[in-house]
């Protein structure tokens, strides 16, 4: 082979070699984008699948976390917004409600809404149960009350002791510790206590601020010892549960012992137990009390009178104040056998010619079986009962305090120059008897720039709260007191010295709540408190214009006197008189100045 075509040879592989290498290379090249293409694509693939991955994580949790918004939202709205109950729901939930329990949450309702008026509550219910028990039995009473402080504050322990004809031992639980339990609820007679709540709701009360139960002692007349216990109120099933009963000797002849604990505020003067125990005295002469202070202080009010009320019968309700629910449940208990019978046994003042009026007004037989008779009929008896007339019921119910001896309690506690009261004859309002007696003191150690002073009473008891709600001075502030010879504001009391005393006896009095506190404004009432205050500012009316008369004459006395001399010595120049002659002169006109003036 020639050398030419060894290098053409050459040439040739050396271009074969650089394009192979050449088309390697692009190929390499080639494959790298392709690797670069591919990998961006499986990169982006990736990510998608990456991003889906996310987004659907993130999704779930914002859905987990909405989720849990959403459950919270409705924890919160329920618990704001209750779901509405169903009626089964509501069945579920009825069930009775205690006396007790009822008046535990309710205790203002009975006079125990603040320390100072719980102890004065507290007092006066116990007072009040001694004074009717020892009336009723014939003892004139003599009651211990003894108000002792404790180590912690604002507790202490009263004790409330009479010589009354004590209480039977079965008795003694359920008149201590439940609530409208008593003997005067049912009977039309006058006395202190009226619902059965007051001395069962002191204990409650004590029982509720010192958690202490209610310790009596009772010793019947005629017994060698006496019964103990200590008692507290089931409130819900509004019954005495028993912590101590047995027997001890007690050195006393008769009599009831009542002991608590309680939260209260001890304070003198207005509103306090001392007003009430020296009201008390005026309203009952015929009591003894003795009162012990916290700080050891004794006050006695001694009785100033012996002789006790006058003893009240019980009687039968009046048909006047009788409505129509009342008056079916009679027909349907009466045991009597005739719708005539019924009328004249069964109420009082209602004759037997009278009971036949009635019959013949509501078109009705008087031989018919009371318990027969239709809601119609008894509809229509009872419209004929108010159309008859019929005569007011009986007095001897009542046992006003009467004049005399309102006089003297006055006069035993107050220290004035005049005084005076008036008994009103007793009047009627639905049907109930009751009396209004007022008294009047005027002058003394009375303060002449004050108000005057009003005392209500109501069955011999003082009321000392609620003193605008009542019925007595509303009947106080109506009355003209300018035509007696006061001075009186627009809607105000009389200004001077002056205490006016108002009572009302009756059977039922018509307090305006459960504590006993304020007389309803029944205008019969209204009427008897105006008549009988008129007249007692007649006579005081009277006294003032002869004091004022009186007055005027002394000043008028004393200026002339001052002038006699003059004049005896002016008649001893004129006429030349010695001075045994002036003297006798100087005499002569002061006797007749006085003999005018006598």
């Amino acid at each position: 082979m020639t050398k030419d075509r060894r290098n053409k040879v050459k040439k040739k592989s050396k271009t074969a070699r650089k394009s192979i290498i050449k088309m390697n290379r692009s190929s390499s090249k080639k494959t790298t984008s392709n690797k670069k293409k591919s990998s961006n694509k499986t990169n982006k693939k990736i990510r998608k699948k990456t991003s889906k991955k996310v987004h659907r994580a993130s999704g779930k949790t914002k859905a987990k976390s909405q989720k849990k918004a959403e459950k919270s939202i409705k924890k919160v709205s329920e618990k704001k917004q209750p779901q509405y109950s169903t009626a089964e729901d509501m069945a579920r939930k009825q069930r009775d409600i205690s006396v007790a329990e009822f008046f535990m949450k309710n205790r203002h309702l009975l006079g125990f809404d603040n320390p100072r008026k719980a102890l004065l509550t507290t007092i006066k219910e116990g007072v009040d149960n001694s004074l009717d028990a020892c009336e009723e039995a014939g003892i004139l009473p003599e009651v211990r009350i003894i108000i002792a402080a404790l180590e912690e504050e604002n507790r202490f322990r009263v004790t409330i002791e009479d010589n009354g004809p004590g209480i039977l031992r079965k008795q003694i639980p359920k008149i201590f510790a439940k609530l409208l339990y008593g003997s005067k609820f049912h009977r039309l007679k006058m006395s202190r206590g009226q619902q059965g709540i007051g001395i069962s709701a002191a204990g409650m009360y004590g029982q509720l601020t010192t958690g202490k139960p209610i310790t009596i002692t009772s010793k019947i007349s005629g017994s060698n010892s006496a019964h103990h216990y200590e008692l507290e109120i089931d409130a819900q099933k509004n019954e005495p549960r028993i912590i101590v009963d047995e027997i001890m000797e007690w050195p006393v002849r008769h009599g009831t012992k009542v002991e608590m604990e309680l939260e209260a505020k001890f304070q003198k003067g207005r509103q306090s137990v001392e007003e009430y125990l020296e009201q008390t005295a005026i309203a009952n002469p015929h009591v003894s009390l003795e009162f012990v202070m916290p700080d050891g202080e004794t006050n006695l009010y001694k009785r100033a009178s012996k002789q006790l009320p006058r003893q009240t019968r019980e009687i039968k309700p009046h048909p006047y104040g009788v409505e129509l629910g009342v008056l079916i449940k009679m027909l349907h208990d009466t045991k009597a056998r005739t719708l005539q019978s019924f009328l004249h046994s069964d109420f009082s003042r209602v004759s037997s010619t009278v009971a036949k009026n009635i019959c013949e007004k509501a078109k009705l037989s008087e031989r018919s079986r009371p318990s027969r008779i239709a809601r119609q009929e008894a509809d229509n008896l009872f419209k004929a009962i108010n159309q008859t007339k019929i005569m007011n019921p009986p007095t001897d119910c009542l046992s006003p305090v009467g004049e005399e001896l309102l006089l003297a309690g006055l006069k035993k506690q107050i220290n004035a120059d005049f005084f005076t009261a008036v008994t009103r004859p007793p009047a009627v309002y639905r049907g109930n008897p009751f009396q209004i007696e007022v008294g009047l003191a005027y002058g003394g150690s009375l303060k002449a720039d004050d108000l005057a002073r009003v005392l209500r009473f109501a069955n011999r008891v003082p009321l000392l709260y609620q003193q605008s709600a009542c019925a007595i001075t509303r009947s106080v502030l109506d009355t003209g007191w300018r035509n007696y010879g006061l001075q009186q504001s627009a809607g105000a009391l009389p200004t001077g010295p002056l205490i006016i005393m108002v009572h009302m006896a009756s059977v039922w009095v018509p307090f305006t709540s459960e504590s006993k506190e304020a007389i309803a404004h029944y205008p019969e009432i209204i009427k008897e408190i105006r008549l009988a205050l008129q007249e007692c500012g007649r006579n005081l009316a009277k006294f003032v214009r002869r004091r004022r008369k009186a007055a005027e004459s002394e000043r008028k006395k004393a200026f002339i006197q001052k002038y006699i001399p003059h004049i005896a010595i002016a008649l001893r120049e004129m006429l030349g008189l010695s001075d045994r002659q002036e003297t006798i002169i100087v005499k002569q006109l002061t006797d007749v100045l006085e003999r005018s003036h006598s």
